[in-house]
């Protein structure tokens, strides 16, 4: 089958990893992400992925707690590599050629991101799992997620969620909220949606990049919205929103 996209960028939460259970990674979810992963690379497509560290330790939640910030956050950012290199491990399980890049410098165990390097990387065929956020404090893994999917020139950034896409309101908490399936990054913003925050947002608007919200739970998704099926909700610019 033709994949609709050659080149895409995606952005997993760390929450994701750990599967049904309440911190850390689980075995059996990163061995089935893992799988899907290798299928969509099976069609031919360059793969980049950003992984959040919720999971484990976020620099946010613990700001309110009277941390420092900038340490926070910097916690955060290595909660992420350990995420990408379990996610690595699954995926090399799988028969998947790998390489683990950070914005933060550590030499033993990945390599420095460079972005040159990393669309040689997926040029070579391996997937290319980005770790250590923009390596700055103040700063989202979702706009990581955008930042690089920019500088390697990704054709859309695919966010896996725990829901089927964007919704008026939190469908968890409120079961009739409404389903939308595409909008504007003007819209995204207006309303306040939370999709991404609107820095990663407003990136995404000032590169158009075009953002596929969908579940990633869902066995069998990730492939789906490679190939081009009407998987989730697409947030996108009105120009081509009205082609």
């Amino acid at each position: 089958m033709q994949a609709a996209y050659s080149r895409v960028l995606l952005k997993l939460s760390g929450e994701v990893l750990a599967g049904p259970r309440p911190y850390g990674t689980d075995p059996e979810t990163l061995r089935d992400m893992a799988a899907e992963i290798r299928e969509v690379c099976d069609l031919g497509v360059q793969v980049a992925l950003v992984v959040g560290g919720g999971n484990i330790f976020r620099g946010l939640a613990a700001s309110a707690q009277g941390m420092d910030r900038a340490t926070g956050d910097t916690i955060g950012m290595l909660a992420t590599v350990m995420n990408c290199l379990a996610l690595q491990d699954a995926l090399e399980s799988q028969g998947v050629d790998t390489r683990v890049m950070t914005a933060l410098e550590m030499r033993q165990i990945a390599e420095p991101y460079i972005r040159r390097r990393a669309i040689r990387h997926l040029e070579k065929g391996r997937v290319i799992l980005l770790a250590g956020g923009t390596g700055n404090p103040f700063f989202t893994t979702d706009t990581a997620a955008v930042l690089r999917a920019a500088e390697i020139r990704a054709q859309v950034i695919l966010k896996g969620t725990k829901v089927d896409g964007i919704f008026s309101e939190d469908p968890v908490l409120n079961a009739s909220a409404a389903f939308l399936p595409t909008l504007s990054y003007q819209e995204v913003l207006q309303r306040n949606l939370r999709v991404m925050d609107a820095t990663a947002i407003s990136l995404c608007m000032d590169n158009r990049l075009p953002v596929i919200v969908f579940n990633v739970r869902t066995r069998g998704n990730i492939r789906r919205v490679v190939l081009g099926e009407p998987i989730g909700s697409t947030v996108t610019s009105l120009e081509e929103e009205a082609r």
